[in-house]
């Protein structure tokens, strides 16, 4: 099997040849610290442990410019505002200012290079008028959104053997960004038309957004950011979710599998079982990252909700980190989920600077037995 029929496959509870082999994203400090402990510094992480292991080496794709852009046109301009002796005060380019350590730069907050703790100064939306100037910056139809030639890399994607999906914010994410997260869980009791107000924007920009796309190229995957649960419990509740996010969520499905796309994903940390069966209802039938730590079991998700969600990560990173017998046991555990399908195990979060190279390789041995490919 090729990457994609290997994927979807594995995504849709078929029979794979082997499970995709992810064993995770390392951040900037991890890698630098891999770098002083065996991988050499020129070498991509996974192709080097593959190589190492005695894998067959990651295929390389000539892959089709399909792309979607969410950003907001124009953004914010990045600076330092204030430089103090261990800290900065910034703005990103969301429009956020925040107070970083002096050990990062603006560029941190951009994409996810490594693990960066901030404060929260001043979130961009703070009145109607914040956000009757913010949507301004997300017109659907700002021609720099997506490839010119869209028709034509579409074609060139038509029988393709690698994955191919977008990514985009979820509603409760989006927010978050614009208002900060303490004071949007406020708008919703304080403030709940505004909240639907700016759901009913999101969701109607991402779908225009789609709509640009799908009728040249079937997706492998549609994948939303959607950080919204703490250990133990969901930030806010079931039936909030059903109320406030439903309706996005299901406005997206319909467009995304009418268009033939069969994965829709949803990305969040923290406990989700309160929140997959609203996922489930609005069509979404894939989760990760599957934080351990916040309480998240993989045999009894599986339990709970059988076949009706697929799942990417599961790992535990804590048992990465601790190695041997550990990780041994964590891999074993996982072992039903896998032959069940349905299931990419993969570090359940990125992973984190404490998990050195001997253990990361030991790790990537396991699961690549566990996973079919040795």
């Amino acid at each position: 099997m090729n990457e994609r029929e290997r994927y979807l496959e594995t995504m849709l509870f078929g029979k794979p040849d082997k499970v995709p082999f992810k064993p995770g994203n390392a951040r900037e400090s991890t890698i630098k610290n891999w770098n002083t402990q065996g991988l050499p510094e020129n070498k991509n992480y996974i192709d080097f442990a593959r190589e190492k292991l005695g894998i067959e080496p990651q295929p390389k794709f000539t892959k089709a410019d399909i792309w979607a852009e969410e950003r907001m046109i124009p953004e914010f301009e990045e600076k330092v505002i204030e430089k103090k002796d261990r800290s900065q005060i910034v703005q990103d380019w969301k429009g956020n200012i925040c107070e970083i350590s002096n050990d990062f730069t603006i560029a941190h907050l951009r994409d996810p290079i490594d693990f960066v703790t901030r404060s929260w100064l001043k979130c961009p939306v703070e009145s109607r008028a914040d956000w009757e100037a913010m949507k301004l910056r997300y017109n659907p139809n700002e021609p720099s959104r997506i490839p010119e030639n869209i028709k034509e890399e579409g074609k060139k994607a038509q029988n393709r053997d690698y994955v191919l999906g977008f990514e985009f914010s979820g509603p409760f994410w989006q927010l978050r960004e614009w208002l900060g997260f303490e004071k949007l869980c406020m708008l919703f009791i304080e403030d709940p038309d505004f909240v639907k107000d700016m759901v009913i924007f999101w969701k109607d920009y991402v779908s225009a957004l789609l709509e640009k796309v799908v009728p040249y190229v079937k997706l492998d995957y549609v994948h939303i950011s959607e950080d919204m649960a703490y250990k133990q419990k969901a930030m806010i509740s079931p039936a909030m979710t059903r109320e406030f996010l439903s309706p996005c969520y299901s406005q997206w499905n319909e467009i995304i599998k009418a268009s033939g796309c069969p994965v829709y994903g949803v990305d969040s940390d923290g406990y989700i079982a309160e929140l997959i069966p609203v996922w489930i209802e609005c069509g979404i039938n894939e989760c990760d990252p599957m934080e351990i730590a916040a309480g998240c079991d993989m045999n009894k998700f599986r339990q709970m909700f059988g076949k009706k969600m697929a799942y990417t990560g599961g790992v535990d990173k804590r048992a990465m980190a601790k190695g041997g017998k550990i990780i041994q046991d964590e891999i074993q555990n996982l072992i039903p989920v896998i032959k069940d399908g349905g299931f990419i195990p993969s570090c359940d979060h990125g992973i984190p600077n404490d998990v050195n190279w001997k253990e990361f390789l030991e790790y990537c041995g396991l699961l690549a037995k566990a996973t079919g490919w040795k």
